[in-house]
């Protein structure tokens, strides 16, 4: 399959799951193909033929992304190396929840998470530590008696009773034990922390030299600029006294490119709820589909970010209108 068509056909899922879709981030760089938002889910998804491709670089902007905007990062993919990936099984890659197709028509379509995830070691699943001591208790088991039953130590049982995750074989054995499910599921949208790779942090990178400028206008305006290096827009700006004011900030040249992703924007910030802004040097016009246009002498005019938000709001208003 290649990938415009696996795009295309992940697409089409989350629509099928009730999902509000962007248009394909179809211009480099980017680091994610699409956003996606179901209610209070917004999902930033990275859709790949070999998730083997899915670099440092790119899983640290989407996580630096999913915070910024309030979503959770994805990848979906069909194999790694020369194997499938397996149904039902959550991955990690630099931090980020990989899945299949069929994981995520399971997820999103039929309402089923998966109940496992792969880490370092093999396969591994939640166990519900509460169950798992009201069921040894209930049959007046002590754990030393529970530990000989599963071949593991005291202590090792006293921590899958504290929210230790353990295999798939100890599981089956637990479940076989008490002929009881004592797994939950793996919470991709918003769990996955407490299984993801131990990585810390990605640090924000340096913005490009050509952008200092309007990232200076921008920070003394008061707000929060958080630069980009592999999404269609240069910048994710937030207001330092609403953080739910946010703005997807572009700048370059207008351009027919700069025109592309100026509509990408638009796009993105209709999923994301988030409004769009792309400085210029000169403008013809006062919007690309409701992403505004804003000439750098003019950004250099706007003294906080009441102005910026009120220019931004009233060329949208002109874009409904047109």
């Amino acid at each position: 399959m290649s990938r415009s068509a696996l795009v295309g056909n992940v697409t089409a899922m989350l629509e099928d799951a009730g999902f509000t879709v962007s248009d394909r981030c179809a211009i480099r760089p980017k680091s994610f193909d699409i956003a996606a938002r179901r209610g209070e889910d917004l999902i930033l998804v990275k859709i790949l033929g070999n998730v083997d491709a899915f670099n440092q670089a790119t899983g640290h902007e989407m996580r630096r992304l999913g915070t910024y905007l309030e979503a959770t990062p994805l990848v979906i993919g069909l194999r790694s190396r020369d194997e499938d990936l397996k149904p039902d099984v959550v991955y990690f890659r630099h931090g980020v929840p990989v899945f299949s197709p069929d994981t995520a028509y399971n997820l999103f379509v039929e309402g089923v998470p998966p109940l496992i995830y792969a880490a370092p070691g093999g396969l591994y699943v939640n166990i519900d530590g509460d169950l798992l001591a009201d069921e040894r208790e209930s049959r007046e088991w002590s754990l030393g008696r529970l530990a000989n039953e599963l071949g593991v130590s005291r202590r090792t049982v006293s921590k899958y009773e504290d929210g230790m995750n353990a295999s798939i074989e100890v599981a089956m054995a637990l479940e076989d034990l008490f002929d009881a499910p004592l797994t939950s599921p793996v919470d991709v949208l918003e769990g996955t922390e407490d299984v993801r790779e131990r990585e810390a942090t990605p640090e924000e990178p340096d913005a490009d030299p050509d952008d200092e400028e309007v990232v200076a206008v921008l920070t003394r305006a008061g707000y929060r600029v958080h630069p980009t290096l592999r999404s269609p827009f240069k910048a994710v700006s937030q207001d330092e006294a609403d953080d739910e004011d946010v703005v997807l900030t572009g700048h370059s040249q207008f351009t027919k490119a700069a025109e592309k992703r100026a509509r990408i924007m638009s796009s993105i910030g209709q999923v994301t709820h988030t409004q769009s802004v792309y400085v210029v040097d000169r403008a013809k016009q006062e919007n690309v589909d409701g992403t505004a246009l804003v000439e750098r002498e003019e950004l250099e005019g706007l003294d906080d970010a009441a102005e910026l938000r009120k220019v931004i709001r009233e060329r949208a208003k002109r874009e409904e209108a047109a």
